[in-house]
This record gives C-alpha cells, sequence and structure tokens, in this order.
C-alpha cells in the first residue's frame, strides 16, 4: 500500500501528516500490508526522523531517482542519497515522470538497476494512455514497457520488486479502472514477467493498481487475484483517507 504525495506538502505539513497517519493505522494494519508513504525529496528526513522515533514499521519511499551515484547532475538525487535516508522504495517511471519529463524506457531501466543496487525496492510504473486504450494497445504497451523497464535485471531482482499498472487516462482524472480493468493489466504484466523471468519471479512480483483510488473502491480493486495492493495519489495525501484505504484491507 504506497502513498505517493507527489509535489505536495512542505515539511511542516508532511510531519502533521504522517504523525495522524501513524495514530490511525493498527497493528492489524501492517500484519496485512506493507504500507509506505512517498513524500517530496524535501520532506524526506523530517518524515524520516518521525519515522524512526514513532513508527518503524510505516516505511519510507521516495518518488524518483537518478542512476549515476554522484557528479554534475543538477536538480538530480541519486539511489545512493536516498538509501542514506533509509528509503525503502522507490517509484520509477511514474506516468508524470515519462510524459512530462521524457523518461524513456531505457532511462526507467537505469534508474530500477540503481535503485536494486543500493538495496532499495523499485515500484516500476507501466500503462497506457487514454488514445492507446481507445486504439486497443493496453496489452501491447503493457508488455513493451514491462520489457523496456526491466532490461538488466535478474529473475531473483524483479521476483522481489513491485510493478504498478496505472491506467495514465485513470490518474488524476476521477476516471477509475474496473476491477475487471485492473485485474487485466495486472495480469499482463504478471504473464510478461513469467515469459521473460519464469514461473518463479511471476509468483512473487508484487503488483499493484494506481489511478483514482479511494476508500470507496480500493477494496474492490483489489478483489481480483493479480492485484495484490494499490498506488494511491491524491487520497494519500490526507491521513484519514489513506489510512481508510489501507484499513480497507482487513475488513471482514
Amino acid at each position: 500500500m504506497s502513498g505517493n504525495w507527489k509535489m505536495n506538502h512542505d515539511h511542516h505539513q508532511a510531519i502533521s501528516t504522517v504523525q495522524r497517519l501513524i495514530f490511525r493505522l493498527r497493528p492489524e494494519d501492517y500484519r496485512v500490508a506493507d504500507v509506505c508513504i512517498h513524500p517530496p525529496f524535501t520532506d524526506l528526513r523530517s518524515v524520516q526522523v518521525v519515522l524512526d522515533n514513532d513508527d518503524p514499521q510505516l516505511m519510507l519511499g521516495a518518488q524518483h531517482c537518478y542512476w549515476e551515484e554522484s557528479g554534475a547532475f543538477t536538480g538530480e538525487v541519486s539511489a545512493a542519497m536516498l538509501a542514506k535516508l533509509g528509503v525503502t522504495y522507490v517509484i520509477a517511471g511514474h506516468s508524470e515522470r515519462r510524459q512530462l519529463f521524457g523518461d524513456t524506457d531505457e532511462m526507467v531501466a537505469r534508474r530500477v538497476r540503481a535503485i536494486l543496487a543500493n538495496g532499495m525496492t523499485p515500484i516500476l510504473c507501466v500503462g497506457e494512455t487514454g488514445e492507446e486504450r481507445d486504439q486497443g494497445w493496453t496489452l501491447e504497451r503493457i508488455r513493451d514497457q514491462v520489457k523496456g523497464s526491466l532490461d538488466g535485471c535478474t529473475a531473483d531482482q524483479v521476483g522481489s520488486m513491485v510493478v504498478a499498472y496505472e491506467p495514465i487516462w485513470a490518474i488524476g482524472t476521477g476516471r477509475t479502472a474496473t476491477p475487471d480493468d485492473a485485474q487485466a493489466g495486472a495480469h499482463a504484466v504478471r504473464a510478461e514477467v513469467e515469459a521473460r523471468f519464469g514461473p518463479e519471479a511471476a509468483s512473487t512480483v508484487r503488483i499493484q493498481y494506481g489511478g483514482s483510488v479511494n476508500p470507496a473502491n480500493a477494496r474492490q480493486l483489489m478483489s481480483h487475484p493479480d492485484v495484490d495492493g494499490v498506488l494511491v495519489g491524491g487520497a494519500s495525501l490526507d491521513a484519514d483517507s489513506f489510512a481508510a484505504i489501507v484499513a480497507s484491507l482487513v475488513q471482514e
């Protein structure tokens, strides 16, 4: 269960939000799910201190990284720097990075390998645009992104990571994929992983759905076997909302 704050919350707001989230999450939530939040870079140290002191079960994530460890790369943050801050999960290839900042599958693959090399877990994002969906290219687009973005990875590495299926037409639009749509996309990811890395990697890779997830639809979106969790955007900015999404997993 991942909460991607995107470019929201300064470090004061981040501290307040994470403290409220810690208060709302229950022991049973952690028994059924890994829970991670992904603040902006400027908030990471502040949030790390709160988590270390108050709730080490809630994990710290980052939204992006560069593949070089250091150098003349103004404005970038390396995977090695994130690892020093106790980051556990790093998002790679989010659709906004691909669409707005020109990330290619080759660039994403380099980020994924850097994240793995520094002992963290990538959350690789794949998904189709509305136009690609309308043209019937969804499955082909997913297969191509999985293939290109995992280039150079081993089966063991892929089996240990997370892949988020996030249909671009459903991100921040209020449109949500149906549970069947989420299952179809997640199944396509798992099938491509199996074809390229074998059945063991396919059985252990965790697949999230991302795109307008909220407390009302989260449980239903995870009702199919290939959807192991959710990557939450706007609804994770509010601690009560994100905690309700996590809690929906343990409802009877």
